[in-house]
């Protein structure tokens, strides 16, 4: 397969370039700035703009399907995550709806549209949710993430009119030793300060990066699959559950919780992303034969943990 990533330079981007390089497909990514970049497998990279197909229209003919992955970054890069001001907000919903208006461009004017469009989402579609378990039949909510959530699923839907197969993935906490959410997590536990946030209640529905792009190169290969995905891994946690696990690999304690009133003064709305949680469950995925090497929350961690160790020791993992 040869398969345009949009976003690609990002974690579950170069998760999946590695992915589909280790089963004999090339990755075409695009970047707004790929100088200096590098990724390993066989990927190709190509600058773009961010909003229209100039410079990449080219390949979408030759291309069997696209992964559309661009947006900004709603925690932002650092280990802190960015408050959500006015223009941050902005950034998050335009850079989207900007994207996916340029991959339905490019798929337009191609004399041969690729077969497949992975289109990107996020659990947060569902809103903060309790304990109620969710699947993709689930109502989306009515919180500033949902909305951007449903506005990033439905900007690309004009490809189906091209006869473009289309699948939505809702992603939840990937977690990666090379990024994301887990070196959020680390920090504060190697520091010996590490707790729950708020009361620990809130529900943590996490994916092993390896099954993240897994279940993306599933969805592309598997004909007939359209519609919404949860890519989450089928036993989701609480909080309180997470932050356990990790103290017991790391020989930590756990003890010192973040009180809400000072994470909710500290990250302003953005709270949400520490604070509320959904209880998701992949309910298609499980259901057209997708099979997880990480379903279990400490056996995932644990080969996390050792994959990050033979990082800093000069190991070969993810090649």
């Amino acid at each position: 397969m040869k398969i345009i990533i949009t976003g690609g330079t990002g974690l579950i981007g170069r998760g999946l370039v590695r992915e589909l390089s280790r089963t004999g497909s090339e990755a075409i990514v695009l970047s707004r700035h790929p100088e200096g970049k590098k990724l390993r497998g066989n990927a190709r990279l190509v600058k773009w703009d961010g909003e229209t197909p100039h410079g990449w229209q080219k390949y979408v003919d030759e291309a069997d399907g696209i992964v559309n992955l661009a947006g900004e970054n709603i925690a932002g890069p650092g280990l802190i995550p960015d408050r959500w001001t006015a223009d941050k907000k902005k950034a998050i919903v335009n850079s989207r709806l900007k994207c996916g208006r340029a991959v339905n461009s490019a798929v337009h004017a191609a004399d041969n549209p690729p077969e497949v469009l992975v289109q990107a989402s996020a659990i947060g579609y569902y809103g903060p949710s309790g304990d109620e378990a969710l699947t993709e039949e689930a109502e989306s909510g009515s919180d500033y993430l949902a909305g951007v959530a449903r506005e990033w699923e439905k900007v690309t839907s004009p490809v189906e009119e091209e006869g473009v197969r289309r699948t939505i993935i809702r992603t939840g906490m990937v977690l990666s030793e090379r990024g994301g959410v887990l070196p959020r997590f680390l920090l504060p536990m190697r520091a010996f300060v590490g707790g729950p946030f708020g009361d620990g209640n809130q529900w943590h529905s996490w994916i092993h990066i390896e099954d993240e792009v897994r279940a993306i190169r599933f969805l592309l290969e598997e004909d007939g699959r359209e519609g919404p995905f949860n890519l989450t891994a089928p036993n989701p946690c609480k909080n309180r559950e997470f932050v356990r696990e990790l103290g017991r690999l790391l020989h930590r304690p756990t003890a010192i919780r973040a009180p809400k009133v000072a994470v909710r003064l500290g990250l302003g709305e953005g709270s949400t992303l520490v604070l509320d949680g959904q209880r998701v469950i992949p309910a298609k995925l499980t259901e057209a034969g997708f099979e997880f090497n990480h379903g279990e929350l400490r056996p995932a961690l644990e080969n996390l943990l050792s994959a990050g160790k033979e990082e800093e020791t000069g190991g070969n993992y993810g090649g």
